[in-house]
């Protein structure tokens, strides 16, 4: 897997670096700015990078910007992008109805080296990974009716692990439960999102962005 670091302070891009390298990465590019950023991606095309949402010269949303513009012109290539707390409005941007290649998680999560790692290669994958903080506040954010309500507590655990990227056996294992009794939940989830069996394998996305987007 190759990746491309972009993180304004040195200590944990040097951090992350070692890190990645000790999970037999090839980090490519490690950069500290959103320009330096684009032209990595461009030189390496890298299978993911890993971003900070705040870097020079404003520390506002240079990360995001970058990403957004990765997402539009490189879609081979994942996004996961890192922030230190919840920001909706970015994390609402960076999804933007498209959930294939891109994640989202708090920089307390890289301490967790295996659900980091684990992270990184979903998105690298084309899968997603959305850390259950950013999942919990963005469906919260959406619900000016809630589209939760025709669901039942454990369908809405069900969907909040699909959409955190999670296999049926990864929501099996999450949630203490057999592989059969998440397969029945995602089928009446389906079910009551009025997800026809038409869309095939997309409708675990459609689940979850049906509500995102709301």
């Amino acid at each position: 897997m190759r990746v491309v670091i972009a993180e304004d302070s040195v200590l944990l891009r040097e951090g992350i670096v070692r890190l990645l390298e000790e999970q037999d990465c090839a980090v490519v590019a490690a950069v500290g700015d959103g320009d330096a950023l684009l032209k990595a991606v461009e030189a390496h095309r890298p299978d993911v990078c890993v971003v900070d949402v705040r870097m020079p010269p404003t520390f506002t949303d240079e990360g995001l910007r970058a990403a957004l513009v990765i997402r539009e012109q490189y879609a081979e290539v994942g996004v996961l992008v890192l922030s230190q707390y919840v920001e909706e409005r970015y994390a609402s941007e960076l999804i933007g109805g498209n959930l294939g290649g891109v994640g989202y998680l708090l920089k307390d999560r890289v301490a967790d080296v295996d659900q980091f790692i684990d992270g990184l290669r979903r998105v690298a994958g084309g899968g997603a990974a959305l850390d259950p903080e950013v999942i919990s506040q963005l469906l919260v954010r959406s619900r000016k009716v809630d589209p939760l309500a025709v669901l039942s507590p454990r369908e809405q655990d069900v969907l909040r692990a699909m959409a955190e990227g999670r296999s049926n056996a990864g929501i099996a294992q999450a949630l203490v439960v057999g592989e059969g009794a998440v397969e029945k939940h995602i089928s009446n989830i389906f079910l009551k999102l009025r997800l026809s069996p038409t869309d095939g394998e997309h409708r675990r996305v459609l689940a979850v962005l049906k509500y995102l987007d709301t």
